[in-house]
């Protein structure tokens, strides 16, 4: 997080075609400039839509750099702007290098700087006052811990930002960074001493003074959702106000704001009440017989409630809800009555330090939502129940998501899920209504050339809809290939012939791959049996973190990476080293999924068809991703293979087709070898 405080000013002195045409500001300073109309086109639109205060959706094209075609009209409208990002990678690449950039293009002279900032999330921000009470009492597990903390201590003598993505040397998966950092569930806000200090309270600050805030889907529509709920609490929320909204990346929506508009009661956030107050009151000498005997209550009624719960692993539908309060319901009004007593004991405490109040309102509003997903009737709201077993050491942290919280232990953690059906609506009353301009662009957001799904999903209406082609030859640089012989992907012959198919490309290719899938079992089905076939480095998700693995290919020679669905976006390997992407089938959204089937119960009773409506556009999405990892600049040239022809045989498949770029295409395996140059 950082910025400065010069803005360009509004117009800054020369038209967008001055800047992006040949001889202009662009082609000065880009060392590979190349004039690339869409890109143009693309900026001039987005000037446009800010000036009019009109919504936009923008498909761009990979290669048309669609970055600089909306930083341009953001810096010349004078207007505050917040730019909402895919990834926490994407806002650093925004911040430390196309922000920079910019700068020196229009400040060659080193006269003046842009007025941004970015923000992530509180839990990548240290918390001063947690760290300086550990420091006072210190309780330290292990060489290891002891060992980051002492990295943590003289960092937060030096930082500026208590961004924790400046600490390298600390592992991700750090408990003790759990400890220390600044989420809102332990955060005393302006009743506490270091506030004035809280790195929090310098990021809310330089972001009230920045024109332009750079953020991630998360990010937002969290501080979106703590609004809404915080409705009489103008500050609640950590963005500051903002007229003009940019989505980058905004196939991603739907599924980012389902989450932060739903609610998630588990097991894991009883466990983590129980610990907080415990470690308050233990620190602060207020631990009574009273209160320890409440916390006591709550864990055993959570662990027997949750365990009383269907046991299916994953995500399963709970529509039996009803029923089930109706045999357990003594269990579920044990396990409020547990959250009462709680806050009761908490009142009860002769000595309140401020952060009681807060635990009480937090047990407070996890019987409020308890309450909400097991009894709650709402029509556009899906319940369900989503079970995982953990096998980590005591005290190893779980990444949050919008879905779970962190936990330390090894049993089974239980969520039970409630989850809006169809968002549109909420995002129309909510967020669009209340932007002059919201700008969604993408490189996947078309279906058959049009924008209809991405409309009807987010309920965006009277929106202008620009499609700009990709800047590659994707004639010449791509050669698509569908095999017309092997059997249909949902059937047991398809694993053992697609893996026989898979290694033949392999080897025309030299390796040099990626082989997506969509599931975790037919990649280690597939993987298990090419193993020790394969005469090429190969590298699996799961064995090392993502980015290890994306290193580890980059440095390899001919390396082939199988992957699942965190391979089929955001990743960037340009050159020789990927010339292959294999796709097992087309990646349909898993039926069975609640809130899929939801979605698709909801569609097909209004009278519509989801399959046509919601799961094709929803897979041509996803499978324009995965395919969008091959060709990532001018000189990329690569072969495509979708492993499923139903795209050739079936009526839907079409849709596909007319989606994608126009690759050259083929049926003929010698056709491939003649591609690359390889005899039959």
């Amino acid at each position: 997080m950082a910025s400065s405080s010069h803005p360009v000013s509004t117009g800054a002195g020369f038209s967008l075609y001055q800047f992006f045409s040949p001889g202009g500001l662009l082609s000065k300073t880009h060392p590979a400039y190349e004039f690339r109309r869409g890109q143009l086109q693309m900026a001039q639109s987005v000037e446009q839509a800010i000036d009019e205060k009109r919504h936009l959706i923008v498909e761009a094209g990979t290669g048309i750099g669609k970055t600089l075609a909306y930083l341009l009209p953001v810096i010349r409208s004078g207007k505050r702007v917040i730019i909402s990002t895919g990834t926490k990678n994407l806002q650093e690449q925004l911040f430390f290098k196309d922000v920079p950039f910019l700068e020196r293009a229009l400040y060659p002279d080193g006269s003046g700087k842009l007025s941004v900032c970015y923000m992530k999330g509180r839990n990548n921000y240290l918390c001063r006052k947690k760290l300086y009470d550990l420091t006072d009492q210190p309780v330290l597990s292990g060489l290891e811990e002891i060992e980051h903390y002492r990295a943590i201590a003289a960092w937060e003598k030096t930082t500026h930002t208590g961004d924790r993505a400046e600490l390298a040397e600390l592992p991700e998966a750090s408990a003790l960074w759990y400890k220390l950092d600044a989420r809102t569930d332990t955060c005393l806000g302006q009743k506490c001493k270091e506030w004035e200090r809280c790195f929090i309270t310098e990021m809310r600050r330089r972001a009230a003074e920045s024109d332009i805030v750079i953020v991630n889907h998360h990010l937002f529509f969290a501080d979106l959702a703590v609004r809404l709920e915080a409705e009489d609490a103008p500050d609640a929320g950590v963005l500051p106000e903002s007229a003009v909204v940019i989505f980058d990346e905004a196939h991603e929506l739907e599924e980012v704001a389902g989450n932060y508009f739903g609610i998630s009661v588990g097991n894991t956030r009883m466990e983590e009440l129980a610990r907080d107050i415990e470690a308050l009151l233990q620190k602060e000498r207020l631990y009574t017989p009273g209160i320890s005997g409440a916390l006591k209550a709550l864990r055993e009624r959570s662990q027997l409630f949750f365990s009383l719960l269907p046991a299916h692993e994953g995500r399963t539908s709970f529509e039996g809800r009803r029923e089930f309060l109706e045999e357990n319901g003594e269990e579920y009004n044990a396990l409020h009555q547990a959250l009462r007593r709680v806050v009761a004991e908490l009142e009860q405490l002769p000595q309140k330090p401020d952060q009681v109040f807060q635990f009480a309102r937090r047990a407070h509003q996890v019987d409020f939502q308890l309450g909400f997903v097991m009894e709650n009737e709402d029509r556009n709201t899906v319940f369900w129940i989503e079970r995982r077993g953990f096998h980590r050491a005591p005290g190893a942290p779980v990444r949050r998501t919008s879905t779970e919280d962190k936990h330390a232990g090894g049993r089974s953690n239980v969520y039970l899920q409630a989850t809006p059906i169809e968002i549109g609506s909420l995002l129309r009353e909510n967020l669009w209504s209340k932007l002059e301009t919201s700008v969604l662009t993408s490189a996947t957001l078309a279906v058959g050339g049009g924008f209809e799904y991405i409309r009807q999903r987010l309920g965006l209406d009277h929106a202008r809809e620009f499609i700009v082609p990709s800047h590659f030859d994707y004639e010449n640089q791509a050669i698509l290939y569908v095999p017309p012989d092997l059997p249909d992907p949902r059937t047991p012959q398809f694993a053992a012939q697609a893996s026989d198919r898979i290694r033949r490309l392999l080897e025309i290719t030299r390796g040099r791959a990626f082989v997506l899938f969509t599931s975790y079992a037919q990649m280690n089905d597939i993987y298990e049996r090419l193993l020790g076939l394969l005469d090429f480095p190969v590298l699996k998700q799961g064995d090392a973190p993502k980015s290890a693995l994306l290193e580890e290919f980059r440095i390899t020679p001919n390396a082939v990476l199988f992957g699942t669905s965190s391979f089929w976006q955001g990743v960037d390997v340009q050159g020789e080293q990927l010339s292959c992407v294999i796709i097992d089938r087309l990646p349909f959204a898993v039926p069975s999924d609640p809130v899929v089937a939801a979605r698709v119960k909801a569609i097909d009773a209004g009278g519509g068809n989801a399959f046509y409506e919601y799961q094709v556009p929803s897979a041509v999405i996803t499978l324009k991703q995965g395919f969008g990892r091959l060709i990532r600049s001018l000189h990329d040239r690569g072969l495509l293979t979708l492993l499923d022809n139903r795209i050739l045989k079936k009526q839907y498949g079409k849709v596909f087709v007319e989606s994608l770029p126009r690759y050259s295409r083929t049926t003929d395996l010698g056709k491939v070898e003649r591609f690359f140059g390889v005899d039959s």
